[in-house]
């Protein structure tokens, strides 16, 4: 078997898992949609008021900041796995270091802009 007839065959068998997954909930999913199934329900707790309502930018900033700092810490796994190597050298960890620094200045920023400050 050649090597593009096994990357066909992949994604052949993703494609049909996908739509598996995608067309068995139509079919198997129950069909009733009562009062309570429309309903807010958060955590456990019943709504009390409206659950639309307006949330501070506040929250969604430092839910990008998160985000942001989550990519930036998964690129740093892969270079902790190969750093016992011997072809990683100074250059790669000052090259690191300088990585660290860049995040770090962008936390400082975000302090600075009051992102993480939050308003009572």
């Amino acid at each position: 078997m050649s090597e593009y007839t096994q990357l066909l065959l992949f994604v052949g068998l993703g494609v049909v898992f996908g739509a598996i997954a995608l067309v068995a909930p139509l079919f198997l999913s129950p069909r009733y949609k009562g009062r309570e199934t429309e309903d807010t329900y958060e955590c456990g707790v019943d709504t009390i008021g409206s659950a639309w309502i307006r949330f501070g930018v506040s929250f969604y900033l430092f839910a990008l900041v998160f985000v942001a700092f989550e990519v930036d810490i998964l690129y740093l796994f892969p270079v902790a796995l190969v750093f016992d190597e011997p072809a990683f050298g100074w250059r790669a960890f000052v090259e690191i270091a300088i990585f660290l620094v860049i995040l770090s200045l962008a936390i400082v920023y975000a302090w600075r802009k009051g992102v993480i400050r939050w308003k009572k």
